[in-house]
């Protein structure tokens, strides 16, 4: 599994021009699914995520995880974070979970973080999206199996 955790003032994902997800204060996560994921993979990993301390204290130190400010989630899927461009030009995604299996894991995540976190909102699996944001820092992080 990785995910590409974004801290963002505000994100939206749209499907053929209507809106399917929309956030303010909280974490944009691109979530790419791979072959050898299971629940536990997408447990383990939704724990780190909802425990990253990456936003600003009173202080000015990033000592704050999503809870901790109220923060809102919008989870969209992205198998292109399994892209693999090591020979050639063109990227090869055989490391890409399978669309039947990565589907599930992705809707499991959704349906695990909805129980924790207030508002979660998220894209639809496969579809064509746009997604806008208006990430705050820049504050980007990569969890993949290098950190976990």
């Amino acid at each position: 599994m990785k995910l590409l955790v974004q801290r963002v003032n505000h994100a939206e994902v749209k499907v053929n021009g209507e809106t399917t997800g929309s956030i303010q204060k909280g974490f944009l996560v691109f979530v790419g699914v791979g072959r050898e994921d299971t629940k536990a993979t997408a447990d383990k990993y939704l724990k780190k995520l909802l425990g990253l301390r990456i936003f600003e204290d009173e202080a000015g130190k990033t000592n704050l995880s999503l809870a901790d400010v109220n923060g809102e989630l919008l989870l969209v899927s992205q198998f292109t974070l399994y892209a693999n461009c090591k020979k050639g030009n063109r990227p090869s995604f055989i490391e890409a979970g399978e669309p039947v299996q990565a589907e599930s894991l992705y809707e499991y995540m959704i349906q695990e973080a909805s129980r924790i976190v207030p508002k979660v909102q998220h894209g639809i699996f496969g579809a064509d999206m746009k997604v806008s944001l208006e990430n705050d820092g820049p504050f980007t992080i990569i969890l993949d199996e290098a950190i976990m």
